[in-house]
């Protein structure tokens, strides 16, 4: 238990709450350091320095991350994302020309309606 007198409500609540931080912390610094490290537009001295702040300041330095690097990280992990889906069409063959045969297919023999068709291949398309 990280307070002492005794097994109380409050002292439970503030245990839970106290790991619970502390998960949180934890997970936000993997977060950001799977970001710095995986960054190629930053110096190395740049990433020892952001380290050595996420160390010396956790929390504060997680949060200036965060706050700084906010839109470069959203876009490195879209980035990210739309690499691993484009590997994994290649690697189980699919394409957007057979998505789009087999909706016309489907439109033609009545499956899906003209509306459906529509979203469908404006979703297979993106």
């Amino acid at each position: 238990m990280l307070f002492t007198g005794g097994f109380t409500f409050s002292n439970f609540l503030a245990d839970v709450l106290s790991i619970f931080l502390f998960v949180l912390w934890f997970w936000m610094l993997i977060t950001v350091f799977s970001d710095l490290f995986r960054r190629h537009d930053m110096s190395g001295w740049a990433k020892v320095i952001w380290v050595i702040v996420l160390v010396l300041i956790p929390y504060l330095g997680i949060f200036i991350y965060l706050i700084s690097q906010h839109r470069g990280m959203a876009e490195r992990q879209n980035r990210r994302m739309e690499e691993g889906r484009e590997d994994l069409r290649k690697y189980l063959g699919y394409s957007v020309a057979d998505e789009l045969e087999k909706l016309q297919k489907l439109k033609n023999s009545g499956v899906i309606s003209a509306e459906e068709y529509t979203r469908l291949r404006a979703k297979a398309v993106q």
